[in-house]
């Protein structure tokens, strides 16, 4: 089975979970025998051309000036993924299925989809109007919902990564819950990235003194992800624990949060750590105390596997797919989405009682390496394809263009 996958997040290029599911999805699949090919494109190098881990990586130009504007930058992007895809089956043969993620590839799909006359699969990752928190607020949002909904009306199947997404997108778009499968991210179980226990002391120097606790978040910094209400929470915390907040990541919310923090009279105990390597993130999870995500919306939330990979103890808001992923008081802590005081008595109570915090991350880490693993996502995902296959066969659409 050969299967022509279209992402805008290709590595080198990730910029959030979408971009971290693509890339870790599809070598998965190439392990389960399906012969994998992605066209995605060029905006942070990488090759044209070339095969990584079992993966054939189509990558194209785009516009010299991608942000000056930003529709026609999309409409080129997407006539170049387009020719991109054409000129590879004419050179490899044709693709079976169609495997599409987010709205920034439902024209290309759909085109080809029609084109080919091949079953279309879609992944949502996350929807427009739940990042607007229920509201579509301008005409760029309208348009990316628009095209949210036709993808899944033009998809066989509709795979999205939580109960509550399935939920979202049966609300938001009519979408048949019969034709949606959930299959969940997953995460690489991590060892420890430090060489002894003076490694680890002089790189958790680094961010906080020996006397203080350290709480963690990484991530990009948008609105979405709730770190006003931490900020909120913090002054309770400081007055109970002696602890500092370390703030890793970039995004266009930043300079909100930092006013914020000074606002509160808290910058001493909040550091603002901006861009790190995945290297350092790991060794900051094996660093900190404690890591939370306080998110308003989050469809599934891979940066809580990513903690819980690493063993490290966990508060997270009951936002969406974390929920889901958190047993609270079992894997890890779990309060209501904006509401800093229930966040700020979680953040203590774990600080308070480390013992307990530390058997909730064993509890966890054990539970990732039964269900969160990228071959168990890849042998469900494999699993869509042959379910479409069948019905695709066993029915008349299609039949009618057999080579393109």
């Amino acid at each position: 089975m050969h299967v022509l996958q279209i992402a805008w997040e290709y590595p080198p290029h990730i910029v959030g979970g979408l971009g971290r599911h693509v890339a870790e999805l599809l070598p998965a699949l190439a392990g389960e025998s399906v012969q994998v090919t992605v066209v995605a494109p060029r905006l942070r190098d990488g090759a044209l051309e070339e095969v990584c881990e079992g993966v054939t990586v189509r990558r194209v130009d785009v516009p010299d000036s991608p942000w000056s504007d930003y529709p026609s930058f999309v409409a080129q992007t997407t006539q170049a993924l387009l020719e991109a895809a054409i000129e590879l089956q004419t050179r490899v043969g044709r693709f079976d299925l169609i495997h599409a993620h987010d709205w920034l590839a439902t024209e290309i799909a759909v085109a080809l989809k029609h084109r080919w006359r091949v079953p279309l699969i879609a992944t949502i990752h996350a929807t427009e109007r739940g990042r607007g928190r229920g509201g579509l607020h301008n005409h760029a949002a309208q348009r990316i919902n628009d095209l949210e909904w036709r993808l899944t009306y033009e998809a066989w199947r509709v795979i999205v990564c939580s109960h509550f997404m399935a939920r979202q997108i049966g609300e938001y778009f009519q979408t048949p819950l019969d034709k949606v499968d959930v299959v969940p991210n997953g995460v690489h179980i991590c060892g420890t990235p430090f060489q002894d226990a003076d490694h680890w002391l002089s790189f958790r120097r680094r961010y906080v003194a020996d006397d203080e606790r350290m709480v963690f978040h990484v991530g990009r910094i948008v609105y979405e992800k709730g770190l006003n209400v931490l900020l909120e929470a913090w002054p309770t915390v400081v007055n109970k624990v002696r602890a500092r907040l370390v703030i890793a990541g970039m995004g266009e919310y930043l300079d909100a949060l930092k006013a914020q923090a000074a606002d509160l009279g808290i910058t001493g105990s909040v550091r603002f750590a901006g861009f790190i390597t995945n290297e350092d993130r790991d060794r900051l999870y094996h660093a900190a105390d404690l890591a939370i995500f306080p998110s308003l919306y989050e469809p599934f939330g891979i940066v809580a596997l990513e903690a819980l990979a690493n063993a490290c103890p966990l508060v997270v808001s009951d936002a969406g797919g974390l929920a889901e992923v958190v047993q609270n008081g079992v894997t890890g802590l779990v309060v209501p989405a904006d509401n800093p005081g229930a966040m700020a008595d979680a953040v203590t109570a774990a600080l308070n009682r480390p013992d307990m915090a530390r058997a909730r991350a064993a509890a966890a880490l054990r539970e990732i390496r039964d269900y969160y693993t990228w071959p168990r996502i890849a042998c469900a995902t494999a699993a869509v394809y042959e379910r479409v296959m069948s019905e695709w066969q066993n029915g008349d659409w299609g039949k009618e263009f057999l080579v393109s």
